[in-house]
């Protein structure tokens, strides 16, 4: 697949701030939006701020929000204000023919946007949303506006802990653990052969990430991808239980040969560092390093 990316961004550059999934607390948000204005110049709706049960809004809202966003040619990125849960309810309302060249940013429940993006054969970058972006170190924020300005390749990125040995190379793809798995059996999970696939989650029990590992292993998908890069798996622990989420993870790696290194700086802890899904990568699982062999943004 040819990956299309988005046009680099500038400082003072219009971008577009949406809320595709769940409502958001106000000041997590205006802080994030503090240090997103003084690099570019933000912009959302006055309706970003609606809230029904667990969503931002209704459907029709996010929708047309987010539909207006994607093809809205004025901005050079796509920022969400929060994760949560919400924007998968989107996807058969939403087209994802002639699209603006913007990156669109987000992590956790943007994993479907992503994913549906990838399909269409676009970057995306799964970094922080807006909520999370002013509680991130300035070396995430400074490495996000980086990602999102120049073509030449990010730094790479260490992690912590060697599961299977091997070296891969392919195109990175996947997110949140939860939210791709929910998408096997729809139209919409990006080709995953020769892929080096992401996962990452927040508040999911071990027995919860066998169960959904599980899933991706009889749908095939460990069949397909060469290689698995882990990242934060916060508050996934049961208290007083003698093993623990790493534990789990690591016999389930085990289980599939594949090079697989975990612990590096992705998800929902701080720093969240910034990674451009769709674009090609390299996995040394023994040394644990992520190195990226190509920018996020066109030359």
């Amino acid at each position: 697949m040819r990956w299309l990316k988005p046009l680099p961004l500038r400082p003072r550059d219009t971008v577009q701030v949406v809320a595709p999934a769940g409502p958001f607390d106000v000041q997590a948000f205006e802080k994030g939006l503090e240090v997103l204005g003084q690099r570019y110049t933000p912009t959302y709706r006055p309706d970003l701020y609606d809230a029904w049960r667990y969503l931002a809004g209704s459907d029709a809202r996010r929708a047309e929000e987010l539909s207006a966003a994607l093809s809205d040619t004025s901005s050079r990125a796509i920022f969400c204000a929060r994760g949560g849960y919400g924007s998968m309810r989107l996807l058969p309302s939403l087209s994802f023919k002639d699209l603006a060249p913007s990156a669109l940013v987000g992590f956790s429940d943007m994993t479907s946007l992503h994913a549906v993006l990838q399909a269409s054969g676009r970057v995306s970058i799964h970094g922080p949303v807006v909520t999370h972006l002013g509680i991130q170190p300035p070396a995430v924020q400074d490495y996000l506006f980086r990602l999102l300005e120049s073509p030449e390749p990010p730094p790479p990125l260490q992690g912590t802990t060697l599961y299977v040995p091997g070296v891969v190379e392919g195109p990175l793809l996947g997110g949140n653990l939860s939210v791709f798995s929910r998408l096997l059996g729809t139209p919409y999970l990006p080709p995953l052969d020769g892929a080096i696939l992401l996962l990452e989650d927040v508040g999911e029990k071990p027995y919860r990430l066998d169960r959904m590992w599980t899933h991706l292993r009889l749908a095939g998908v460990f069949d397909r991808v060469r290689g698995i890069v882990l990242g934060q798996f916060t508050d996934c622990e049961n208290k007083d239980s003698p093993y623990g989420s790493a534990d789990v993870l690591r016999s389930l790696a085990e289980e599939t040969g594949l090079p697989c290194a975990a612990g590096f700086p992705i998800g929902h802890d701080t720093p969240n560092y910034p990674v451009a899904l769709g674009t090609h990568v390299r996995l040394d699982a023994g040394a644990a390093l992520l190195t990226f062999l190509e920018g996020a943004v066109q030359a």
